[in-house]
């Protein structure tokens, strides 16, 4: 595959041997990010941890102070008084059993499903559907709730989940190239904390080895995670 031009010179301005600051690597992400779109911007961690093991899993959510960025689309799965509910706190779509059909369908356009603990049966019909795509109600990510009001709103606030892959590696959208540094540092600073915070009581050893921040098209600039 052609590497473009604009890649070359984004790379060329990256030192691969360098551990940047957080806001001159930020800095730089930004000005890399020259696609013709708002590019997001991502933050990729390799922690010191073995997530085979149940007691060394990281995983959480955060509401970000300068939110993503990006429209959220929003499904609530839902009867009665909860259906009306979800659906005056801006879902974008509201149903139960004919949710539930129209994914068995293919249906995905949506990036997040809330359910209410009583339709968790129903939903579980389609769990090998959403699970591989990261779109499995949870009560741990707070998308398994009564309070499908709250749920809704932070997630239309801009709250994001982090979670280990399989390779002890987290990756997650921290906000856009157009946010300028100032409100992509207070996203980053909220986002790190929360998981510096989650570290397991188990893990031993540097928990946080590396830290890398690029944009949807952008070079990876690796961070000196003690900064």
């Amino acid at each position: 595959m052609a590497i473009s031009k604009r890649f070359k010179a984004a790379k060329a301005a990256v030192d691969s041997t360098k551990l940047y600051d957080v806001k001159e690597g930020l800095e730089l992400a930004i000005k890399n990010a020259n696609a013709k779109f708002d590019e997001s911007m991502e933050l990729h961690l390799k922690l010191g941890v073995d997530g085979r093991n149940a007691d060394q899993q990281v995983r959480g959510v955060v509401v970000l102070p300068n939110g993503t960025g990006k429209k959220v689309r929003v499904l609530v799965i839902a009867k009665g008084d909860k259906a009306d509910e979800a659906e005056k706190a801006g879902a974008d779509f509201v149903g139960a059993e004919d949710m539930i059909a129209k994914i068995q369908g293919g249906w995905l356009d949506f990036d997040v499903c809330i359910t209410t603990p009583d339709m968790m049966g129903v939903v579980g019909r389609i769990a090998r559907v959403l699970g591989p795509k990261g779109l499995m109600p949870n009560p741990k990510s707070g998308t398994v709730t009564v309070d499908v009001t709250k749920a809704i709103n932070d997630v239309k606030a801009g709250k994001v989940e982090y979670r280990l892959d399989k390779t002890n590696n987290i990756h997650v959208l921290f906000g856009k190239a157009s946010f300028g540094v100032e409100k992509l540092m207070e996203n980053y600073e909220t986002l790190m904390a929360a998981i510096v915070k989650a570290k397991p009581a188990a893990a031993k050893g540097q928990y946080i080895k590396n830290v890398t921040v690029t944009s949807t098209m952008g070079v990876g600039i690796k961070l000196n995670a003690r900064s």
